[in-house]
């Protein structure tokens, strides 16, 4: 009779290699646990596209329909979570991100009605100028959902509170 034994030797201190990520869904994930957010809402669509793209040699114009697919199905799963553009890995641990900057803020005419709150959407018109003066860019209409990370921060902080028909500058 012949007994066959098997050994399994483990080396202490000897690292698992993590499996190179195959389905776009994976690489999604990947390229959201390799970028630090610089926001608690995760890492923008646009910042996972390129990472992706440079990183994980994928090809994103070619397949925009099947990234923004993986993008949606990895919602539906509650594998990801989608907070405006920005995404995190649903379970994962909220960032640490330090305190940011507060914008002023000065009040030309008061509106009227309830203030604008967190998850509103706001319609505004704008005309955003620099330090000297001149303009670098307006809307006579710009929508927005308030607080979703959608518009710079300044625009989410600065906004908050105005009421309809209120005039506000802001500095960012």
């Amino acid at each position: 009779d012949e007994t066959i034994i098997t050994i399994t030797i483990t080396m202490a201190g000897a690292k698992k290699s993590t499996p190179a990520p195959k389905t776009l869904l994976d690489k999604i994930i990947y390229a959201i646990r390799a970028q630090p957010p610089k926001n608690p809402n995760g890492v923008s669509r646009t910042a996972i596209t390129k990472y992706i793209q440079s990183e994980l040699d994928v090809d994103t114009k070619k397949g925009s329909a099947q990234l923004k697919n993986a993008f949606k199905k990895g919602v539906e799963k509650g594998k990801l979570t989608q907070t405006g553009q920005s995404f995190r890995v649903a379970g994962d641990p909220m960032p640490d991100l330090p305190e940011e900057a507060k914008i002023k803020t000065d009040d030309l005419k008061e509106g009227t009605g309830p203030a604008a709150e967190a998850g509103d959407t706001v319609v505004m018109k704008y005309e955003g100028k620099l330090d000297d003066g001149s303009v670098f860019d307006a809307a006579s209409t710009f929508e927005f959902t308030l607080g979703a990370g959608e518009v710079i921060k300044g625009w989410d902080q600065g906004i908050l509170g105005m009421k309809k028909g209120g005039r506000r500058k802001l500095f960012v």
